[in-house]
């Protein structure tokens, strides 16, 4: 946390750089050899995080990625034109996937030089994120004096670092997504088209790697705007990433009979309209991944509030978590009945517990870019302001579902907004309150790394089952399974085939193999006649990011009221049926 302390002491005047204290360490007299200084040690602190999780196994959506990228390396041109068994039965690519496909051209690009193993691929996306990182620092120079503080924020989110453990697209995007910002503000403060071009091309870039990264065009436009009360050349450089995206929709229609931005936008609106969740819901449950995602904006809380309001804000949560357990909010299919979801099992205290912080915290994450646009009212904070509600609202409101993938794009502003409100409210700080910022910090980063371990573990989890299974079935050269994600990569890469509901293969001395839960998915195994034969998984890390049980669904909130969950984690299950007839 040295490069945090330095960076507060630079905003309260007790040092005249950066990391004077640590030039004088190191040797380091040169400005310009100082100015270098911040950069390297958010490198390290980067590859300390996530280092020890670059041989986890594949998980959640990374075979989706992979697929494709093995696809490009055979027809660059083409990445969707292949069958894929993902839900229930088989379809082509470009129906399953939501995902435009740049990120799984860089896998292709990393895989043709390094291989194909996750230690290779995993190692590949730590460049993103760390670019991630060192753009935060540098676009947080524009909007406060302790830019390393509003970087190392971002780096301690749940949301960046678990994001981080996949070879999924996330923060990929949102690292094109931070550099478009920086080139573009920089372009308009020197006046030079080709920052600006530049910007434009990092966000078409950008949105070619998820959809969402084509939002920097409504918010750089309202931002320049405010800046300069009028409409500028400026205004033209916006065009070029909407051509882009345009263009990608027709050319999709042509090679696949559909648009896939229009197949990506039809999937979110009917799978909305299937949970058929209420706004109010959908409103509660958004705030509670807000505040668990960007955990340092809750444990700063303290620091940034004053008592009158954290009490409001909890005692309102507290209220909403009543709602929300006794079933009185519509949440969606399975938790919305009268009886409510997380009250049907022996966790619901610690359930509860849990979402009355987290709705409290996202509560005061976006009352953050509230009361920084209410105390500036300039084209700064108003544009921290839509970053942080326009994804919101996108979360909450526009998305499939809500998710830890889809509140990340808010992290780099979050990391800004507290330390803005830090060095406003804290003119000389005393050595506690330096320390409590720190110890927040801490504990956020602590969390998340045990956030990442917990999710490493059940992603190794499935790989390990996989080939358990294998080796149980080794004699019987028709084995199906039913399950996607990570067990689904494995599963096939052994050898076996996905099951397919609409139209079974399967004959008498078959091999199907079912994971299951307690809650869901449900044990469709009685569906299937023959010989059973079940093992478990043991889970030890006492939290996680998938357990219907704890109601923790980082990557899907069908049955999930929180993004994350600490407790006793049930062993995952796994049933081996022989085929009778």
């Amino acid at each position: 946390m040295k490069i945090v302390m330095a960076g507060w002491r630079q905003a309260t005047g007790e040092g005249k750089c950066l990391l004077s204290r640590d030039s004088r360490l190191t040797g380091l007299q040169n400005p310009a050899a100082q100015a270098w200084v911040p950069y390297l040690l958010l490198i390290a602190a980067t590859l300390l995080c996530l280092l020890p999780f670059s041989g986890r196994a594949f998980s959640t959506d990374d075979a989706l990625f992979i697929w494709t990228a093995q696809q490009i390396t055979n027809h660059p041109l083409d990445p969707y034109r292949f069958q894929v068994n993902w839900n229930t039965t088989e379809l082509p690519m470009s129906e399953v996937t939501q995902n435009p496909p740049l990120a799984s051209c860089y896998i292709a690009a990393v895989a043709k030089v390094v291989g194909w193993s996750e230690r290779a691929l995993h190692l590949a996306f730590l460049f993103p994120t760390t670019a991630l990182v060192l753009g935060v620092y540098r676009l947080a120079k524009k909007f406060t004096r302790s830019p390393a503080m509003a970087a190392i924020t971002t780096l301690l989110t749940p949301a960046l670092l678990v994001s981080s453990c996949s070879t999924m697209c996330d923060p990929m995007m949102l690292a094109l997504w931070t550099w478009a910002t920086i080139f573009w503000i920089e372009g308009l403060d020197s006046g030079k088209p080709l920052l600006l071009t530049a910007s434009v091309l990092l966000i078409a870039t950008s949105e070619l790697t998820k959809y969402f990264g084509a939002a920097p065009v409504p918010l750089l436009f309202a931002y320049s705007f405010a800046r300069q009360r009028r409409l500028g050349s400026w205004a033209w450089y916006l065009l070029l990433p909407v051509a882009v995206l345009i263009g990608y929709e027709l050319a999709t229609a042509k090679m696949y009979g559909h648009g896939l931005l229009t197949t990506a936008a039809d999937f979110s609106q009917k799978r909305r309209l299937w949970t058929h969740a209420s706004k109010g819901g959908r409103t509660l449950i958004g705030l509670s991944y807000v505040g668990g995602c960007t955990l340092p904006a809750m444990l700063l809380a303290p620091l940034v509030w004053s008592r009158k309001q954290i009490i409001i804000a909890t005692v309102s949560s507290g209220v909403a978590a009543v709602l929300i357990m006794r079933g009185l909010v519509r949440l969606g299919v399975t938790a919305g009945s009268p009886l409510a979801f997380a009250a049907r099992n022996d966790h619901w205290v610690i359930i509860s517990v849990q979402l009355v912080l987290f709705i409290a915290g996202g509560v005061s994450t976006l009352a953050l870019a509230v009361a920084d646009y209410r105390r500036e009212r300039d084209a700064d904070s108003l544009f921290l302001l839509l970053w942080v509600v326009g994804t919101f609202w996108f979360t909450a409101y526009l998305n499939w579902t809500i998710n830890a993938r889809s509140v990340l794009p808010m992290v780099p502003a979050i990391g800004i907004l507290v330390t803005r409100r830090l060095d406003t409210l804290v003119k000389n700080p005393s050595r506690l309150l330096r320390t409590s910022v720190v110890a927040a910090l801490l504990v956020s980063g602590t969390v998340s790394l045990w956030l990442a371990r917990a999710d490493t573990e059940l992603a190794n989890s499935a790989r390990t089952a996989a080939l358990l299974i294998h080796e149980k079935a080794a004699a019987n050269d028709n084995v199906w399974f039913v399950g996607h994600s990570g067990f689904q990569y494995y599963m096939q890469s052994l050898g076996a085939r996905p099951y397919d509901w609409s139209h079974p293969q399967t004959k008498s001395g078959d091999v199907i193999v079912v994971p299951y839960g307690k809650v869901w998915p449900e044990d469709v195994t009685p569906k299937f006649h023959g010989s059973r034969e079940g093992f478990a998984l043991p889970i030890r890390s006492h939290a996680t990011t998938i357990s219907p049980e704890l109601g923790a669904g980082f990557y899907y909130s069908y049955w999930s009221i929180l993004p994350y969950a600490f407790g006793p984690v049930p062993p995952e299950k796994y049933a081996i049926v022989r085929l009778e007839q």
